[in-house]
């Protein structure tokens, strides 16, 4: 297949012109004819219950694009039940991702594992094979978890938290970080995720709190502390608070030698002072003042604002209303930062206020794989399409994680684009769309186009529409059926209306 960048532009604006007819991602008609489990070849069906559109945009932003086997539950418990059980997401069998993550052996290593790898690899291959690893770990679980909106959970508290594997130790340690501090609080109590962190040697090394001592404090950490990951920006603190704090967190290192990368408080670096931190007066207790101050920030009622903005902003909207943010962070408040119950209260109550947002590129990426039931036998062909997007995993610069607002996305149109056709002629290694199989179920391009543009947009084209793209394709002289619908694909994921969910 050939196509030049003035055709394939061509072809884009022509078929989302033809897209435009039929409806859009939040009004017209659902398509309600296919399902099937994520299979290497899945089947499709014209006799599947059809969801409302505003189910389907649910779908679309809660998950990293509706699978049909999202679509099926959907259609057959609904909304606010598949919601319900995602929020449990322990009951959802996922057996058959933990089954797919076996090939990564460096995700259940300790620390001390990981780092000794270097003495039985180089040093070079050695700090790109670990985050390797984890980046394919994570897109995998992402494409094929039956426990999508804890992995979006996931996700977010990655970006809040967040740690570049470009640093130091960090390219080890925060495999670590992911599985016992992420991971395992994601749905749990905030004050519990903000305790794991804080001696996480993933985020210590990260904001430079290992060599945070008496006498020599390193601000760095205790200022993301109470910026980012409590109080925010506007929380009401003051510079004299960061010192203070930075001053609790003296001899939060971490352990060298035969430990190396476990968390150690030294207590011959802690700053045995009295500290008046927010309003406190906090006497000399070792390690304990930083667990206390911890729990202070932890129920501060600014962090509870500060946490429900930033998760409407990521759910809901970019630009979230007070009153929304308002009932989160009560909902925050009265479970004791229950992080399962405050987005249950989000999820639930807030769908009203729910606007479109541009998807981040690795939103585009795994909804392209998921609403088309790819079939992803291997992550690695992902992660240069992803860096060239500016949306590798574990790779943002700043201790503020990707951005979560449309703008700074605005100019990844290219490399989508690019990925776009990569992904429809098949030159992803490991990755295969059903391309036959569509035709097949379709009886033929025009079937086939129908399906597509249900499975990528969620409405059932009207009649004229696979005439429209029939004749479109027509002028780019496609060789046949197979070819025809690689483009069409190819065009619909470029296309304006899929960049955002």
């Amino acid at each position: 297949m050939s196509l030049d960048r003035r055709g394939f532009l061509r072809l884009s604006a022509m078929l989302a012109m033809s897209t435009a007819v039929s409806g859009c991602v939040e009004h017209g008609r659902l398509i309600g004819t296919i399902a099937s489990s994520l299979t290497p070849s899945p089947a499709f069906s014209e006799d599947e219950p059809a969801l409302s559109a505003d189910d389907h945009a649910v779908l679309c932003r809660l998950t990293y694009g509706p699978s049909l086997d999202d679509r099926r539950r959907m259609a057959a418990i609904g909304r606010l039940a598949w919601i319900e059980e995602q929020l449990s997401h322990e009951s959802l069998d996922d057996s058959a991702t933990e089954v797919r993550l076996s090939a990564y052996p460096s995700l259940r290593m300790s620390a001390s594992e990981l780092i000794d790898l270097s003495d039985k690899l180089f040093d070079e291959q050695d700090r790109l094979t670990v985050p390797a690893e984890l980046r394919q770990a994570t897109l995998m679980r992402r494409v094929t978890s039956r426990r999508q909106v804890y992995e979006r959970t996931v996700e977010f508290w990655t970006d809040h938290f967040s740690i570049s594997v470009d640093k130091g130790d960090c390219c080890y340690l925060k495999t670590v970080d992911d599985r016992e501090v992420i991971r395992r609080h994601a749905f749990g109590r905030f004050s519990d995720l903000l305790s794991a962190s804080a001696h996480s040697p993933a985020m210590l090394v990260y904001l430079d709190n290992q060599a945070n001592r008496s006498g020599a404090p390193n601000e760095n950490y205790a200022r993301e502390l109470m910026e980012l990951h409590t109080l925010g920006i506007d929380g009401g603190y003051s510079q004299g608070d960061v010192e203070e704090l930075a001053r609790c967190l003296t001899g939060w290192t971490v352990k060298d030698h035969f430990w190396r990368g476990q968390f150690r408080f030294d207590g011959q670096l802690h700053d045995a002072g009295v500290k008046r931190l927010l309003g406190r007066t906090l006497e000399p207790r070792g390690e304990e003042e930083g667990e206390l101050v911890l729990g202070l920030l932890a129920e501060h009622p600014s962090t509870a604002r500060h946490l429900a903005r930033k998760l409407a902003r990521r759910f809901l909207r970019d630009d979230p209303p007070a009153d929304l943010v308002e009932r989160t962070a009560r909902a925050f408040e009265s479970s004791n930062g229950d992080v399962r119950l405050t987005l249950r209260t989000l999820l639930l109550d807030g769908q009203g206020a729910r606007r479109p947002k541009i998807k981040r590129p690795l939103d585009f990426v795994l909804s392209s794989l998921r609403q088309l039931q790819a079939h992803v036998q291997d992550a690695r062909s992902l992660l240069d399409p992803l860096a060239r997007m500016g949306h590798l995993p574990f790779a943002w610069p700043t201790p503020d994680g990707f951005p979560d607002t449309a703008e700074p996305w605005m100019t990844t149109l290219i490399p989508r684009w690019q990925f776009a056709a990569s992904l429809a002629r098949g030159e992803l290694a490991g990755v295969r769309l059903p391309i036959d199989g569509l035709l097949d179920a379709g009886s033929g391009l025009p079937g086939a186009l129908r399906l597509t543009a249900g499975l990528l947009f969620g409405f059932t084209s009207l009649s004229a529409v696979p005439d429209q793209m029939v004749r479109a394709l027509d002028e780019v002289n496609v060789r046949d059926e197979h070819e025809a619908l690689q483009l069409a694909v190819a065009a619909w994921l470029g296309s304006e209306p899929f960049q955002w969910h």
